[in-house]
């Protein structure tokens, strides 16, 4: 069943290993939430697209960051348009008495004045991937705001109510490990490590996403990059997102095999550091001589 979903998951150019396939399908079949942590462009927030585009979901998705709270992650209320509604009941004189005011104040919070936010658009609209986004950028507060949601699949509007999802979404929560996680939070899901991909498994990714590049070419951008990755002086490794990025870039340039000048000329696409790019320059220049 593993291999099935392995499978599945190739279809839409997402090559999952054995452990990954694994634990994504306990994590659809238990209908538990699936925590991913790993390196920055090590292919988690992919996998949450490629599980949407595979099983013909949609994909909604909450991006996190410091000091992101309830209101950003859930709803809030269309206040534009809750003043104007207020101005054209004045103008019809449908606010005059007590209890006109009262059901003015009440249509105010009708349903569509709401702005579903990510959180409540998944319950709302599940099934559906809800994937959040590099949640260890967010605060204790967001994280138990987090856990009660996933824990029940609902949350409470106090103006309309109870809002329960009838399918419990497919939830793909992201780490880079910036900070830990809460045990809580962690206990609620299914964990997987994702690490760099090894040589043969980074080419086939490669041939997948990027046939253009010439299987040459292919192999000659792995190996350098895996190269670089077991360095341990470079602040950000690239991540497989870079290493497809580098071969796209040599092959735009009619790269057939990557020298100095090619190198350098395309670095912009695998290193983000300036620091990182004199030293991936230096090692480049000792890998590439003849």
């Amino acid at each position: 069943m593993t291999k099935g979903i392995a499978r599945k998951l190739a279809t839409v150019g997402y090559l999952a290993d054995d452990a990954l396939a694994t634990v994504t399908f306990l994590a659809l079949q238990m209908q538990r939430p699936l925590l991913l942590e790993g390196e920055p462009g090590t292919g988690k927030t992919a996998l949450a697209e490629a599980i949407a585009e595979t099983l013909d979901l949609p994909l909604i998705r909450l991006q996190c960051y410091e000091g992101i709270d309830a209101t950003q992650a859930l709803y809030d209320w269309d206040f534009p348009r809750q003043i104007l509604h207020l101005r054209a009941l004045e103008a019809a004189g449908g606010t005059k008495g007590e209890q006109s005011v009262e059901e003015a104040e009440k249509s105010l919070y009708d349903a569509r004045f709401l702005l579903a936010r990510p959180v409540l658009q998944a319950l709302q609209q599940s099934p559906a991937v809800l994937l959040v986004d590099e949640v260890d950028r967010a605060d204790d507060e967001f994280e138990a705001f987090l856990l009660e949601v996933l824990s029940t699949y609902q949350v409470s509007i106090p103006e309309l109510g109870t809002v329960r999802a009838s399918t419990p979404p497919i939830v793909v929560l992201t780490s880079n490990r910036t900070r830990e996680l809460h045990d809580a939070l962690k206990r609620r899901c299914l964990y997987h490590w994702i690490d760099h991909p090894g040589l043969e498994r980074e080419v086939e990714i490669l041939r997948s996403r990027a046939p253009e590049v010439s299987e040459q070419l292919r192999r000659q951008v792995v190996g350098l990059v895996q190269a670089l990755r077991d360095r341990d002086d470079l602040q950000k490794p690239p991540g497989v997102a870079e290493t497809l990025d580098w071969a796209r870039a040599l092959q735009y340039l009619g790269t057939a095999e990557v020298d100095l000048a090619a190198a350098s000329a395309t670095l912009g696409a695998l290193v983000k550091y300036r620091e990182d790019a004199d030293r991936v320059r230096h090692a480049l220049d000792q890998m590439l001589r003849p």
